[in-house]
């Protein structure tokens, strides 16, 4: 099982950036393909983002696709969320996952093999 843990979470002002991180233990880390979820207060948990386990191919939401970038770097053991342009219904708790080793892109939240614990980004207007 990998473990995760995101940084980077905070606050910003509509228009602003952030960058989130997720780092992760295991030597297994680098076959993964990695995603981004968010759950706003009285909403289920959304899909984000989802990067290849070779960060070759990544997936986005519609509501996010030009302004979120997903990427990982293996050797740091580390898949990083750079968010553009953020707007207030941006604001959730942002959850790193691992989703398994080689899995597709399109994926399932219960195909997830484990979860970070969250990082709160809140965008104001």
């Amino acid at each position: 099982q990998v473990q995760l843990v995101e940084s980077g979470g905070g606050l910003v002002q509509a228009g602003g950036s952030l960058r989130l991180s997720c780092g992760a233990s295991g030597r297994t880390f680098f076959s993964y393909t990695m995603a981004w979820f968010r759950q706003a207060p009285g909403k289920e948990r959304e899909f984000v983002a989802t990067i290849s386990w070779s960060g070759g191919n990544t997936d986005y939401a519609d509501s996010v696709k030009g302004r979120f970038t997903i990427s990982r770097d293996n050797a740091k053991n580390t898949v990083y969320l750079q968010m553009n342009s953020l707007k207030p219904e941006d604001t959730a708790v942002y959850v790193c996952a691992a989703v398994g080793p080689f899995a597709p892109l399109k994926v399932r939240q219960d195909e997830c093999d484990s979860w970070g614990q969250g990082t709160q980004v809140t965008v104001s207007s």
